[in-house]
């Protein structure tokens, strides 16, 4: 087939006059989509989707059928088609391996810096249709020409560490717990134990937003005078994720204002939930604050745990970079949280890697270049505890940040002891020590050690 690089022009105005090519009745998706021939081209989006047909449609059939309804088909011919090129703008099925197909898309079938767009279009409708018993979409190659309509992370990975003056070891977190029922002053001791004790942060968790016994504004002001206190108390950089996730896009943008006036730079925000429509409008407005936004993939697993049916979270992973947020949650493997050793090495490098090759033993199907766009700090956080520090270290390397909840809560002696005993083991493990060489001289991490030195999170057979 040969290459389009532009729609045909027709020779005549729109007219609702049939045409002498057009032929009404019901074709199968494979005649118009299916075309193995195809040669992929550099400004195409490419998609991998795990199709599981559903008699007595054959998986060719299926993914046409993929390929025209989330393109630019219907399930009958229709005459309006003699108004457009169809050749130049519909997906293409070139290739399928097993239950695997990929599928080809026009760039121009997509609207620039808009991956509301991408989803409405890629995972639309086709989930529901009869076609399929279940899909899945694996991976997404988002072409340059599109990538670099997009804004990336306002702050990055190095930017970072230049605002924290944190280097040579993983940024350390740790969301206070309980989660919900503190009063904010309540909540704001805790937040000041963790910071003195040694954590680099703390933060709201998903669910903390303004309810009736902890309004935002209270909560806010109060970790505020929190942080303040506890960075004039050990000297260091600390701050607090405030939760500005809210009802409406507008309420949102008002709590990222009220806080930076009182001299935050970081908040959180649940992006999955509020969408990336409300996460593109308070990502610019970080932008303009000069903040970092740290994002909480809440709801993420109810469509992307499914090994058969949904979204794969590398696909999310890319998404978020690409709309602006500097860091997001990636499972830890060691902890509570469900996730492979690779698969969630594959993610790590879709946010800090310019360039991630195509491996199929990490998931990841194609090429993605994001043409420098910033990268995103991958966060750890779900039941992780300083028994899994070396494990983290392994997986994430130094240029990660790992949250610690029950994990700094839980301790003996309290959140501050807690917070100490995961910087002392942090520390010696990225400067290549042992735990046991470090606790030798931290009473803090011996008690951490002995209290969950038998916590694991492993499914049982």
């Amino acid at each position: 087939m040969s290459e389009m690089l532009a729609p045909s022009k027709s020779q005549q105005p729109p007219s609702a006059d049939l045409s002498d090519k057009y032929i009404a009745g019901v074709r199968t998706y494979a005649s118009g989509y299916y075309d193995p021939d195809y040669e992929p081209k550099e400004t195409d989006l490419l998609c991998a989707f795990r199709i599981d047909p559903k008699p007595p449609t054959d998986m060719i059939e299926a993914a046409s059928a993929v390929a025209a309804e989330s393109s630019t088909g219907t399930w009958t011919e229709v005459w309006s088609n003699q108004l457009t090129d169809l050749e130049f703008f519909k997906a293409r099925v070139y290739d399928i391996q097993d239950d695997i197909a990929y599928i080809a898309y026009p760039m121009d079938l997509f609207e620039e810096n808009s991956v509301v767009n991408i989803m409405s279009s890629i995972v639309g409708n086709v989930f529901g249709m009869k076609a399929v018993s279940a899909l899945r979409l694996e991976d997404m190659r988002i072409p340059v020409a599109l990538v670099k309509t997009f804004p990336g992370p306002h702050v990055g990975i190095y930017d970072e560490r230049v605002w924290s003056d944190k280097w040579e070891r993983p940024l350390l977190g740790g969301t206070v717990k309980p989660k919900l029922g503190l009063s904010p002053k309540a909540y704001s001791t805790i937040i000041y134990e963790c910071l003195v004790g040694g954590l680099d942060t703390t933060k709201d968790d998903e669910n903390m937003n303004s309810q009736p016994f902890s309004r935002w504004r209270d909560r806010f002001r109060y970790a505020q005078d929190a942080v303040e206190e506890a960075i004039i108390e050990t000297g260091e950089y600390k701050g607090h994720w405030h939760n500005v996730t809210a009802g409406s896009t507008l309420e949102s943008l008002k709590r990222m204002d009220f806080i930076k006036e009182r001299g935050a730079d970081m908040c959180m925000f649940d992006f999955i939930t509020a969408g990336f429509a409300a996460s593109a409008d308070v990502f610019a407005h970080a932008r303009e604050l000069d903040m970092i936004v740290h994002c909480h993939r809440a709801m993420h697993a109810v469509f992307t745990r499914q090994q058969s049916h949904g979204i794969h979270m590398r696909v999310v992973a890319k998404w978020l970079r690409l709309t602006g947020g500097d860091h997001v949650h990636t499972g830890t493997v060691v902890g509570k949280l469900e996730g492979s050793w690779k698969e969630t090495e594959g993610i790590i490098s879709l946010l800090r890697n310019r360039v991630t090759p195509a491996n199929k033993e990490r998931g990841i199907y194609f090429d993605q270049d994001f043409a420098g766009l910033k990268d995103v700090w991958p966060v750890a956080s779900g039941g992780i505890h300083v028994h899994h520090i070396p494990d983290l270290h392994r997986l994430t390397g130094n240029d990660a940040f790992w949250l610690f909840g029950g994990g700094t809560h839980g301790h003996p002696k309290g959140s501050r002891a807690g917070a100490t005993a995961n910087r002392v083991a942090t520390e010696a493990i990225a400067s290549g020590s042992t735990l046991a060489e470090a606790a030798k001289n931290s009473p803090e991490l011996r008690d951490a050690m002995s209290l969950w030195e038998d916590i694991k999170f492993e499914v049982q057979a």
